[in-house]
């Protein structure tokens, strides 16, 4: 809450009139999947509609099923007035992009300015549009949100809370299928290493050697896995990752990094 009102000093310090919107990701993904307090993004809603800012979420990363709700929107609650999406709506087999307008907003573009021009350079794509389309279909044939939410995310809590255990992560956090590892020096303080950034490209290396795609955001191992993973897979995704911290663990000893 205390954070969430930093934003409404800001628009008293700037001025309301001043504001047009307010953008942010439900989870912030390249940042290292910080996921905010459940009651976070309501207050954000509640100081943007006190405001009239609009509230613009990012979709790009959470949208599509990644939270278990279809859009990370949907999981915290908030109703935005704006949301850009992307590779979800495709997942990643074409590049495809876009912006869902709310009715209050393109209500007014319309009535106040006659209609609703907008477009990009490569807008409406043929083999793209056709390719999001299927894709979206399957989504919904195959369940993978509602999967997603029931099944596989709180599968991979369980065991990403598991690794939590390992001596080189200070914490484990995770919402549906996306998930962070946060390496620290001590893992009682859970104070960081020294210069940043080196230990996690330690262990991205570790893991790309033993065939697993674990990316590092400065020291915190970030994962975003398909829709499609299996309990199986996600078993072999987390012995992966705690053989890949092992490897790291005994690289920073002997370079007494710990």
């Amino acid at each position: 809450m205390k954070v969430a009102h930093t934003l409404e000093q800001k628009i008293l310090e700037l001025g309301p009139q001043k504001i047009a919107a307010f953008i942010g990701e439900p989870i912030q993904g390249a940042g290292g999947v910080i996921i905010p307090p459940d009651t976070y993004w309501p207050e954000i809603q509640k100081i943007c509609d006190r405001y009239g800012i609009l509230l613009v979420a990012d979709e790009v990363i959470c949208g599509f099923g990644r939270t278990g709700h279809w859009f990370g929107s949907n999981h915290f609650g908030i109703k935005p007035d704006l949301m850009t999406i992307a590779k979800g709506l495709s997942s990643g087999y074409l590049p495809i992009g876009g912006v869902m307008v709310a009715d209050r907003v393109a209500d007014v573009i319309i009535d106040q300015g006659g209609e609703f021009a907008h477009g990009f350079t490569y807008s409406g794509h043929p083999a793209a549009c056709a390719v999001a389309s299927v894709n979206l279909t399957l989504i919904q044939q195959e369940n993978l949100v509602s999967r997603t939410h029931d099944e596989t995310g709180p599968y991979l809590a369980r065991k990403w809370r598991d690794i939590s255990e390992h001596p080189l992560v200070g914490e484990a956090r995770s919402v549906g299928l996306i998930g962070a590892l946060e390496l620290v020096k001590d893992k009682g303080a859970r104070t960081f290493f020294d210069n940043r950034g080196e230990v996690g490209t330690i262990c991205r290396d570790f893991c790309f050697e033993n065939g697993l795609i674990m990316r590092a955001v400065r020291d915190t191992m970030v994962i975003s896995p398909p829709l499609v993973i299996s309990r199986e897979q996600i078993d072999e995704l987390a012995e992966k990752a705690w053989r890949c911290l092992d490897l790291t663990y005994a690289r920073c000893r002997a370079e007494a990094r710990l």
